[in-house]
């Protein structure tokens, strides 16, 4: 995430000799405050990942592993929420330091995509194929720190919006069709699992496999590192030719207009990010409850003593869809999985629906209630509308008889 410009301190601080062994320059790469950003980032990132993945693959053994280590599904949503509040007051951050490198500092713009990345590229491509003699020369950040850094922005985009939509869907329902529901959270899980996949694959090989580059502990590469990735930035800073700060008094200067207008917009944007955890309190508490009613009152008085009042069993229990178990499931379930909200891809409302819809596939698997997610998730004992052990014991009886509709 982070976007460190050359702005070049005095060569004091830019250029540091180390006191162990032969005398070796290092060269500043990241500042403290840009290490800091890095790491919270880092660890928001990887919190969000894999609390994401296993809400994604909730059925998978090693996802309800995970689950009940970190305390249910419930505390792992908990834990999801504040890991993408952190990323996204990270990302606040991070706009008004790039504004202020960029309008105070004067810092060239060395990390937006030019047409000498794709010359790079394609010579690294060459290159890495034995068809080339020479890696590319680049300068301050390579044509793969630029992809990298671009991908984490657009994927931040597209976090924040699906994000807002799962956060907050009966909202989100009301300016959108009920279809863009399911479809965010299917666009939210998947550039999760490419971002993670990115991370693993393409970023730790080119950091820790390729070679083991330290600046994000250190802040400094070495003068061997320098000319191995960049040696166009390690050319200009010989040459005395890098960027340089402006004078004091134009900082002050710049500074007197930049900082409050990024007050204004830091501002702004906290706003909505309070608008966007708290506009909606969750998506069952905004929906009325049902009123409970008695349809049967017998007016013959009741003997006393009177016992405690329990559950009137169903002779023979709830064996078909139109015998009891739609009514069941509608009068539990609906809530959340009805034809407009169809949360998790699932709507319950009719008998069709309820053995085609779901989206990791039918959640009533006929005659099969063990590989029946509707099973499997209430088996667990953590879902938000938990039937009782009878309600679930019927339901599986049912399931196992081949989920009769009549």
């Amino acid at each position: 995430m982070n976007e460190p410009q050359a702005s070049s301190p005095p060569k004091s601080i830019l250029i540091q000799d180390s006191v162990i062994g032969d005398e070796e320059r290092r060269y500043l790469r990241f500042t403290l405050a840009h290490r800091i950003e890095h790491w919270i980032f880092m660890l928001s990132f990887t919190t969000l990942g894999l609390t994401g993945l296993v809400q994604k693959y909730a059925s998978s053994n090693l996802s309800i592993a995970i689950i009940r280590m970190l305390g249910g599904i419930e505390t792992t949503r908990y834990i999801h929420h504040i890991a993408a509040i952190v990323m996204m007051i990270v990302t606040v951050y991070h706009i008004g330091i790039v504004g202020y490198r960029m309008y105070v500092q004067r810092v060239r713009l060395t990390m937006l995509p030019n047409m000498n990345d794709i010359s790079a590229s394609i010579q690294a491509i060459l290159y890495n194929l034995g068809l080339g003699k020479n890696r590319p020369q680049q300068g301050r950040y390579t044509f793969e720190e630029k992809f990298e850094y671009w991908a984490v922005v657009w994927g931040t985009v597209v976090m924040v919006i699906t994000g807002f939509m799962m956060w907050n869907p009966i909202a989100s329902a009301r300016f959108l069709p009920g279809e863009f529901i399911p479809a965010a959270k299917a666009a939210h899980g998947g550039e999760a699992l490419l971002a993670v996949l990115a991370i693993i694959i393409w970023h730790m090989y080119h950091v820790v496999i390729r070679h083991f580059n330290k600046s994000i502990f250190s802040g400094y590469l070495t003068e061997e590192e320098m000319l191995e990735d960049h040696p166009l930035e390690l050319a200009d800073l010989k040459a005395g030719i890098a960027h340089q700060p402006p004078d004091i008094q134009s900082l002050r200067k710049w500074q007197r207009i930049y900082l409050p207008a990024y007050a204004i917009v830091a501002a702004i944007l906290l706003a909505g990010l309070y608008f966007f955890v708290n506009f909606e309190q969750t998506a069952i508490a905004t929906v009325p409850q049902a009123e409970q009613a008695d349809v049967y009152v017998p007016l013959t008085p009741t003997p006393l003593p009177t016992h405690i009042p329990t559950r009137t069993p169903i002779p023979g229990g709830l064996t078909t869809w139109e015998g009891g178990i739609g009514a069941l499931l509608q009068q539990r379930c609906q809530i959340c999985h009805n034809e407009a909200a169809k949360i998790g891809g699932l709507d319950l409302s009719t008998y069709q629906a309820a053995l085609t819809t779901g989206a990791s596939g039918p959640a009533v698997v006929p005659g099969d209630p063990d590989n029946s997610p509707l099973i499997i998730k209430q088996m667990a004992g953590s879902h938000a509308e938990q039937l009782s052990e009878d309600e679930i014991s019927q339901l599986r009886d049912w399931v196992l008889a081949g989920a009769p509709e009549n």
